[in-house]
């Protein structure tokens, strides 16, 4: 058996793997994505959004080939039509062509991209990792990044963790859907229990429509009544794509003796919105850093590698009290919706700490019931929905 030998071999693709690519590469350690489709970016697991804040905070400079169209930021929508905008400029992208985008800067700084290439199992060996690829020569590398994404494997293969809790994203990519420069979310728990649906405006009159749900078995449904509520019913689906997203946060062990977890892989999604790709750029990058440092001092210890988790933790969202909020959103009826609705300012950016306390104990007068559903909690995680918060 052949055997191919790397400092870094990162499982995956997506944004946390191309961003982990870029940056080990540009560091100088010889790198090989292990992509197990056939091209990159196929098929589309999200939404495809991501902000302006995001690009300047990840230092990438995309081309125009890979933006669909520019947007002014975020709606949010409740059961009574009510609804509060969050004003933030970003972009939807063409997610396959921006992963192949970030493949490509990483093969220029030397990365070897491996398509068709499924992991099968991952073991360790002196120095290192083997790694089987199906149907494929092993690989050898020094550390593994996992970027697999929901999948975990590596964390799987190890027992490293247990599975984290999951929603399902379905979505169809349709045309001629009525939009402006703002991106719906609809919070309406009839159709999309402990979750949202969301209308993402792509060019030339075309639009992403769906939703995540805990129920995953109705998906499908929720979706096809959302269209006909909308009025949408007759309009042409290009596509329908989707799948699992974590929801509970980051795995209690995101790094361990040569192996670090990023993306998805890690639980790295937004709390209350599970936007994940901003948390996959910068996870990669953090990556690349303490992977950099531990080949130049030569430690791949357990230890050494605890730096990653010093880097993220204190940067990425307080997912504790996030995911709480959210939990307890999704608690709420329709006319506790509205509530809260109708307290919010018109801009979600003037929503200051005051601002969410006061609507809180005003939504609490209103409805005494609501004092268990912790709306301070549920304003924080509307507030965590921000792009310098990793929202999107």
């Amino acid at each position: 058996m052949v055997f191919m030998e790397f400092d870094v071999a990162i499982i995956g693709a997506g944004p946390a793997g191309g961003s982990a690519a870029i940056h080990c590469s540009r560091r100088g350690l010889s790198t090989i994505v292990l992509e197990e489709h056939s091209a990159i970016g196929e098929p589309v697991h999200c939404g495809e959004c991501l902000s302006q804040y995001a690009l300047g905070n990840t230092s990438l400079e995309i081309p125009n080939s890979v933006v669909s169209r520019k947007v002014s930021g975020i709606r949010v929508v409740f059961p009574n039509n009510a609804s509060t905008v969050l004003e933030e400029e970003g972009f939807v992208l063409e997610k396959h062509l921006f992963e192949q985008w970030l493949a490509g800067e990483a093969e220029k700084n030397g990365a070897k991209i491996n398509l068709s290439s499924r992991v099968s199992a991952a073991s360790r060996v002196e120095n290192g990792w083997k790694i089987s690829v199906a149907g494929k020569e092993d690989v050898t590398a020094k550390t593994i990044v996992d970027a697999s994404g929901v999948q975990s494997v590596v964390s799987r293969y190890l027992n490293l963790n247990a599975r984290f809790e999951s929603v399902i994203g379905f979505q169809y990519e349709m045309e001629e859907i009525p939009q402006d420069e703002f991106m719906d979310f609809y919070i309406w728990p009839k159709l999309a229990p402990n979750g949202y649906l969301w209308m993402i405006p792509k060019s030339r009159g075309r639009a992403n429509v769906g939703l995540v749900t805990t129920d995953k078995t109705k998906a499908k449904v929720f979706t096809d009544e959302f269209l006909k509520i909308k009025g949408w019913s007759g309009k042409k689906i290009n596509k329908s794509f989707g799948g699992l997203i974590p929801a509970s946060g980051p795995l209690p062990n995101t790094y361990d003796e040569r192996l670090l977890l990023v993306g998805d892989a890690a639980g790295f999604t937004s709390p209350l919105f599970e936007g994940g790709t901003h948390l996959s750029l910068k996870s990669g990058e953090f990556a690349a850093r303490v992977l950099k440092d531990a080949f130049e001092k030569n430690d791949f210890s357990k230890q050494q590698f605890s730096a990653y988790e010093k880097l993220w933790k204190p940067e990425f969202p307080d997912y504790g009290s996030i995911v709480g909020g959210k939990k307890a959103l999704y608690t709420y009826s329709d006319e506790e919706l509205f509530e809260v609705a109708r307290k919010l300012p018109a801009k979600l950016n003037d929503l200051t700490t005051a601002g969410k306390i006061k609507i809180g104990l005003s939504s609490i007068i209103a409805k005494p019931g609501m004092l268990s559903k912790k709306p301070v909690q549920v304003m924080k995680a509307f507030a965590y929905s921000k792009a310098d918060h990793y929202g999107w």
